[in-house]
C-alpha cells in the first residue's frame, strides 16, 4: 500500500515502525532517561516552521535564480531557430510529422454522405477499453510500428514507446487496435492486432495492412462491439487511430461517455444496436458488407433518431449517439479539429 503524508508524519511513521499505530495513545519510543515521547512531543509548532522559513528563504533567491530564467545555457542558445510565422516540419523526423487531419480540406464542409458498402475491421466484445484501442507501451520490433521506425534507419534500441512517439501519426496509426490482449471475434483463437482482409479472401492481416488496402481501395470500414465500449481513461490516440485507419462508424451495445464523444470530435459516427440486441442476437457475423444510410438528414440540421443499417441479407434500426447540437455541428464538419479551423477562417 502505498501512503501520502507531510515529510514530518513519514518520519514519526518511520521511527514508530509500523503504519498500525495510533499517535494519540501510542508513544513513539523513548528519550534518553526512559520517558515516552509522543508525536505532540516532536511535532513543530507553527511558529517554529516559520522561523526557519525567514531564516532559510529570501526574495533575492528568487530574483538571483529568475533573473535570467528566459536566456538559457548554450545548448539551448546553439539550438537552431526557424524564422516564420508556420512550424518548419522536419520531414525525416519519426518523432513529430504532420498530421493529416486538414489535407484536402475545403473551406466549407461538404455535405455529409451515407456510408455505403463497408467492410468490418473488427467484431469485439464487451468491455474493450481505450487501452485495447489506443498505442501504449513498448514497440515491439515486428510491429507494423517496428517495421515503420526499422525502414526508417532507427536502431531498436532507440524505437522508445509509443507515448514518447505519440506526436507521429505513422506510428501511432500502426500502434492503433494492436494491443496483444485484443480478442477480434473475425478471427479464431486469435489474440493481439489482427483482422480478416476481405479483398484477399478473407486472409490473417495485421489491422493496419488491413486498413491500407481497404482505403487504397476507398472502402470504409465499421467496427462492431458489445458493452461499455472505450471505457477506461479517454486517451485522445484511441478516437484518432481509429479515425485514420479509415473507420466511420461504430456500432456498439452501449458508449462510455466520453470515448462516444472523442468519435464524433474525429467524424466517426457512433451508433447502438437497438435495445437488448447485438452483433450475435442479430445473427452479424462481421464478413458482410454493411450500408448505413440515413446519415444524410444531418445536411438539412437535423439529427437522426436512427439510421437504417443493411448488412448482407439482413436490416436493424440504430440509434443515433450524436447527442448535443454542437456533437452534430462536429460531425458536419468532419470533425472538431476541421470545425474550429474553419470557425477561425
Amino acid at each position: 500500500m502505498n501512503y501520502l503524508a507531510s515529510p514530518p508524519l513519514v518520519v514519526a511513521y518511520a521511527l514508530a515502525g509500523t503504519m498500525d499505530h495510533d499517535f494519540e495513545k501510542d508513544s513513539i519510543g523513548k528519550d534518553t532517561n526512559g520517558n515516552e515521547v509522543f508525536l505532540k512531543d516532536i511535532w513543530p509548532t507553527t511558529e517554529e516552521i516559520q522561523s526557519v522559513i525567514n531564516a532559510s528563504i529570501s526574495s533575492e533567491m528568487f530574483t538571483k535564480d529568475y533573473a535570467t530564467v528566459f536566456e538559457g545555457d548554450h545548448r539551448w542558445k546553439s539550438l537552431a531557430t526557424p524564422v516564420g510565422k508556420v512550424f518548419e516540419w522536419d520531414l525525416k523526423s519519426t518523432y513529430v510529422r504532420k498530421p493529416p487531419y486538414f489535407e484536402g480540406m475545403p473551406r466549407n464542409p461538404e455535405p455529409v454522405k451515407d456510408i455505403l458498402k463497408a467492410r468490418v475491421m473488427a467484431v469485439l466484445g464487451d468491455s474493450v477499453t481505450t487501452d485495447h484501442i489506443s498505442p501504449a507501451g513498448n514497440i515491439k520490433a515486428d510491429s507494423p510500428a517496428g517495421t515503420y521506425l526499422a525502414e526508417h534507419g532507427i536502431d531498436r534500441a532507440d524505437f522508445n514507446s509509443y507515448g514518447s512517439r505519440r506526436g507521429n501519426h505513422e506510428v501511432m496509426i500502426r500502434g492503433t487496435f494492436a494491443n496483444i490482449r485484443l480478442k477480434n471475434l473475425l478471427l479464431d483463437g486469435v489474440e493481439g492486432g489482427f483482422t480478416k482482409n476481405f479483398l484477399d479472401g478473407g486472409s490473417q492481416a495485421t489491422i493496419y495492412d488491413a486498413s491500407m488496402a481497404y482505403q487504397a481501395a476507398k472502402i470504409p470500414l465499421v467496427i462492431l462491439a458489445g458493452k461499455e465500449y472505450g471505457s477506461g481513461s479517454s486517451r485522445d490516440w484511441a478516437a484518432k487511430g481509429t479515425a485514420l485507419l479509415g473507420v466511420k462508424a461504430v456500432i456498439a451495445e452501449s458508449f462510455e461517455r466520453i470515448h462516444r464523444s472523442n468519435l464524433i470530435g474525429m467524424g466517426v459516427l457512433p451508433l447502438q444496436f437497438p435495445t437488448g440486441e447485438n452483433a450475435a442476437s442479430l445473427g452479424l457475423t462481421g464478413t458482410e458488407e454493411f450500408s448505413i444510410v440515413g446519415i444524410e438528414a444531418l445536411n438539412t440540421g437535423g439529427v437522426p433518431k436512427v439510421l437504417k443499417v443493411i448488412a448482407g441479407d439482413k436490416s436493424f434500426d440504430a440509434v443515433v449517439r450524436i447527442d448535443t447540437p454542437g456533437e452534430a455541428d462536429y460531425y458536419r464538419h468532419g470533425g472538431i479539429m476541421q470545425y474550429v479551423l474553419r470557425s477561425l477562417l
